[in-house]
């Protein structure tokens, strides 16, 4: 078996701080009209990604933040029964489904 020299210190100057463009959380809920659209639209606002059950009609439930997510530049994806709701500047891959 061969010899290996490996400096961890060395490595450790070189690996990412972590200086990610996201800094938020995911926040899972449910989206069933209980919950006021502001505090969504804080939520999302605050850099998080909310993950939440849809009970009822999607539309209706999401007109409150809906739009003004978007003007954020944020983005919302209605995915089997749950509605995605991400900040500005994290994007959803959706070329797979």
């Amino acid at each position: 078996m061969s010899e290996f020299d490996l400096d961890l210190r060395a490595v450790e100057e070189h690996i990412d701080d972590g200086d990610s463009a996201f800094e938020g959380g995911i926040v899972l809920g449910i989206l069933d009209g209980t919950t006021p659209p502001e505090e969504w639209l804080e939520t999302v606002g605050d850099g998080n990604v909310l993950v939440l059950d849809v009970v009822g009609d999607v539309n209706r439930l999401a007109a409150g933040f809906a739009r003004d997510v978007r003007e954020l530049g944020g983005s919302l994806i209605h995915f089997r029964g749950f509605l995605i709701v991400t900040p500005p500047g994290v994007d959803v891959d959706t070329s797979r489904l």
